[in-house]
């Protein structure tokens, strides 16, 4: 056992379910949390957004389409970002259907997903922040909550992620994370002593100075990213390297051969058969 940044992994490698475990269950629900619990992963990874009320929600697009039936439910409604709907509406929504539909990642097809998965994934409602992280406190377990931009509000979402970090005494199982700078410093100044982990999707040569300059404690690049040269740069500075989004078992070994610290994956079942 390892510790890595406060947060434990067995063999010192994090299995990080993304959003959940994606493919396997609708992502970014409790279901996909469970399923990726059970599959082994030492935390999950979630999207976090903020509805019209003000009501933090887990969501990764800007908008309902891809994930939800919003279209058929409020067909009327020009706009279909959450930012424009109360928890109340988004409640009347249906984030399993889309899953069966769309089978993202074959699973159901290949027979991985049973029929009474299915059955329970059916009428799945979106879940808050706070359910999320009461799932997580409950089974003692770790959470990545990748903060996204949500326009329009008067209030920082940032502000209200960390809030409610605090008010549930969690401090030491979650990991912020966002491509959004600024949010990443807020969250440093209002608490440091959570760790945070910038993301990053575009080759970078000053790696260091990006990591110094928000003092975070993960670098989280794309996988095609991510070098020798980087790992050891990154390792002397003894920042931690968590790679996304990998789900072939080789190219699992291959990042874990390296010494990155995390592996974020739709598929924490297949990461979770590797050994270093």
């Amino acid at each position: 056992m390892k510790n890595i940044s406060g947060f434990s992994a067995q063999g010192g490698l994090l299995n990080i379910g993304h959003r959940g475990a994606a493919s396997i269950a609708p992502e970014n629900t409790l279901w996909a949390a469970q399923k990726a619990l059970e599959a082994g992963a030492d935390m999950w990874e979630l999207d976090v957004r903020m509805a019209a009320d003000g009501e933090l929600v887990l969501l990764h697009d800007p908008t309902l389409n891809r994930t939800s039936n919003a279209q058929q439910v409020f067909s009327h409604r020009r706009s279909q970002q959450v930012t424009s709907f109360t928890l109340a509406e988004l409640h009347q929504l249906d984030f399993g259907l889309k899953y069966q539909q769309k089978d993202p990642f074959g699973q159901i097809a290949a027979g991985v997903v049973s029929a009474d998965d299915l059955l329970c994934y059916a009428d799945t409602r979106i879940p808050t922040l706070q359910e999320a992280l009461a799932f997580t406190r409950d089974h003692n377990w770790q959470v990545n909550i990748e903060i996204e931009h949500s326009p329009g509000h008067t209030v920082s979402i940032v502000a209200e992620v960390m809030a409610l970090i605090e008010k549930m005494g969690m401090n030491d199982q979650v990991l912020i994370t966002s491509f959004h700078h600024r949010h990443l410093l807020e969250a440093r100044a209002i608490n440091p002593r959570i760790a945070t982990g910038v993301l990053d999707l575009r080759p970078r040569r000053q790696i260091m100075q990006l990591v110094n300059k928000l003092q975070v404690q993960f670098y989280l690049p794309r996988a095609s990213l991510v070098t020798a040269k980087m790992m050891t740069t990154l390792q002397a500075q003894g920042v931690e390297v968590a790679v996304w989004t990998v789900n072939e078992p080789a190219e699992m070994q291959k990042f874990m051969n390296m010494g990155v610290s995390g592996i974020i994956t739709d598929f924490p079942q297949r990461l979770s058969g590797l050994t270093l």
